[in-house]
């Protein structure tokens, strides 16, 4: 009875959280939000209408600057609908921020796919070179508000507009990527400020986002949670992340949450083994879940091919001076060969060999844990900066065009480690390995990859078309600035 009292006050409160979460202030956030890109998106056109008059003058397109701004608006109001539809306005960050970058792009597509069909029933004149400029554009101008939009919404939060502190018991990988995913979602309105782990010593350990800059971290203390560590915290929001948690603790944990005014969220764990996955419904509001290996990816595959031998062709031509720069400086720089050859495993576990250029002394091992301090020994001077920029991976092009390899995908391992995977790490052989990833343009590339393995599952379990491309441009943004 005392355990099921204590649920009813931890359903209870909530609600009347959610209620004061969705006041004023929250709908006008959402408003907001959808105000700035309808804008974004329609200054967009306006500006790709104007830019295509300033160089054919008599060119056809959209004859006066007020037909050319309602039809603008009118696109605009559609790509924000089209947005909200795909989930553009949930309060939450996806990891790295790739999943909003490749919604913008599928929406984008979608959205012009729906004018170019409106406008040939409606036989209204649009330019070509005006549909290239706000393909272009509209990505640009909406990237760039967001980005306004989501420091002003940051900059709201660290004044205490709307916000609530959280406490995430839990200290594993599901806690990370929860307090990465705060961290990075204002619009939710958690400030998680410390971790708290049952066994946890008396020093001082922090917890860093998963991000590209580390700029956010919080302390571990010691458990176990009462009323007075909320106090201490001043917190009103608590979040369950410890996996192994039975559903009896954790329904009194909650419980005891709830009578000193927290809020009690949990992460729910997949239980089922590797290589299945739990796709989830909503029915009523109850949600059921389903075992599924996922959906058949028969046209994903061959349009990734197809992708990858484009992306690889374009990049050899318009890198191939800077190759030919490159083998040249090690060439002059070092008597040891410009290429690396390293035997890798790909999909399936079918071996193949993979080129680089070469970064590392000869006499180093050719098999073992990649350099991880900025300073190794190893790594030659030219080596360290081919290292930061990523630029030792561009033979990995001829890997690409062989089929071995993938422009995006999780980046392939030497066979002794793979030898001692779990059936868990396996999972990552199930797609191709691939040039860059999520791993790659995160700030863990400084880690093992094996030890790491969130990026690689939540790109195997998402992979698309539109999210290669968005991973592809999150690359080429963040990789020459070294990061």
């Amino acid at each position: 009875m005392a355990t099921s009292a204590r649920l009813e006050g931890a359903l209870e409160l909530p609600q009347r959280v959610a209620a004061d979460w969705g006041g004023y202030f929250a709908r006008a956030l959402a408003s907001g939000e959808k105000l700035f890109d309808l804008v974004a998106v329609a200054a967009a056109i306006y500006a790709a209408d104007t830019l295509t008059h300033r160089l054919r003058p008599f060119s056809r397109g959209l004859h006066s600057p007020s037909t050319a701004l309602l039809l603008a608006a009118g696109f605009g109001l559609a790509f924000v609908l089209l947005l909200e539809r795909h989930g553009g306005y949930r309060p939450c960050l996806s990891l790295l921020g790739i999943r909003e970058t490749e919604r913008v792009l599928r929406v984008t597509l979608q959205t012009f796919s729906v004018a170019l069909v409106t406008a040939y029933f409606c036989a209204a004149p649009v330019s070509r070179l005006t549909i290239g400029f706000a393909v272009f554009l509209v990505p640009v101008f909406l990237t760039l508000e967001k980005w306004e939009v989501h420091n002003l919404l940051r900059i709201l939060r660290s004044k205490g507009h709307g916000t609530r502190r959280a406490v995430i018991l839990g200290t594993g990988s599901a806690a990370r990527r929860i307090y990465t995913a705060l961290v990075s979602s204002p619009k939710f309105g958690v400030d998680p400020v410390a971790f708290v782990e049952e066994g946890a010593t008396t020093e001082t350990t922090e917890i860093y986002e998963c991000s590209y800059r580390r700029k956010h971290s919080a302390k571990v203390l010691p458990g176990p949670l009462s009323p007075e560590l909320f106090r201490q915290l001043d917190t009103s929001v608590l979040v369950i992340a410890e996996p192994m948690i039975d559903k009896e603790t954790m329904l009194l944990t909650a419980g005891q949450a709830a009578e000193s005014g927290v809020t009690t969220y949990f992460a729910a764990e997949d239980f089922v083994g590797p290589g299945l996955w739990l796709d989830y419904a909503e029915l009523d509001g109850i949600m059921l879940a389903r075992v599924s290996r996922g959906a058949p990816r028969g046209l994903y595959t061959a349009g990734k091919r197809i992708f990858d031998i484009v992306v690889a062709l374009a990049g050899a031509v318009c890198f191939a001076p800077l190759i030919v720069a490159i083998a040249i400086l090690l060439k002059k720089t070092s008597p040891e060969p410009v290429f690396f050859r390293q035997e890798r495993v790909g999909k399936a576990g079918r071996r193949f060999t993979i080129y680089k250029f070469r970064t590392m002394y000869q006499e180093a091992p050719d098999y073992g844990y990649s350099p991880g301090q900025v300073d190794d020994p190893r790594v030659t001077p030219l080596g360290r900066l081919l290292r930061r920029t990523s630029l030792d991976e561009l033979p990995q092009l001829l890997n690409v065009l062989l089929g071995q390899m993938s422009i995006v995908g999780p980046r392939p391992e030497m066979p002794f480690i793979v030898e001692q995977y779990t059936a868990v790490q396996r999972q990552r052989l199930t797609v191709k390995p691939g040039m860059t990833g999520l791993w790659q343009i995160s700030a863990d590339r400084a880690f093992l990859i094996h030890e790491n393995l969130e990026y690689d599952l939540y790109y195997v379990r998402h992979r698309s078309l539109f999210m290669d491309l968005a991973i592809l441009l999150h690359t080429l943004w963040f990789a020459p600035r070294g990061i």
